[in-house]
This record gives C-alpha cells, structure tokens and sequence, in this order.
C-alpha cells in the first residue's frame, strides 16, 4: 500500500522529519518526507498497510516538541518507486 500525507500545526523546527524518517526505518518502509513552504509536513511511503497504519498513528503524535493539529492523508496503491525512506528538501 501507499500512503500519503500532509501534517498540520507546529510541525516545523520539531524534529519533526527525523522522526517520521525514524519511525518509517523502524518500521520497513520506504518513501520520503519534507517540509513544505506552507510551513506543514508532506509526506509518502510504501510498505504493509499495516504498518503504514502504525506509521499513521506515530504521524497524528508526532515526537514530543510537535503539535499536531490535523492530518490529511490518502491511501493509494504502492507502484514501488521507492528503494529506502529518505528526508527531502523542502518544497
């Protein structure tokens, strides 16, 4: 599965990326993260739908400095671009 996000509130100059990097490594996924000019976090992987689900549940938290206010996310279907999980620059 694949799921995409973007992750609302004070989520910028929290760590915020480090951690979603952390939580997806631990979990086997594959994809990115980044911070976007709009001052959210956008974010992508691929892996088991469930541990994308736990991947949700870390993102809805997020590490302790962090507020998050909303996420939106959607579930698509993986196309397996992806060969390891990685912090991207900010768009």
């Amino acid at each position: 599965s694949r799921l995409e996000a973007v992750i609302e509130g004070r989520v910028q100059g929290v760590s915020f990326r480090m951690f979603v990097l952390e939580k997806a490594l631990g979990l086997g996924l594959s994809g990115w993260v980044r911070n976007l000019y709009t001052g959210e976090v956008e974010m992508c992987a691929e892996g088991k739908r469930e541990d994308l689900d736990k991947l949700l549940s870390y993102l809805r938290r997020g590490p302790r400095s962090a507020y998050v206010t909303g996420v939106k996310f959607t579930w698509e279907v993986a196309i397996n671009e992806f060969t390891r999980f990685e912090i991207r620059p900010t768009q």
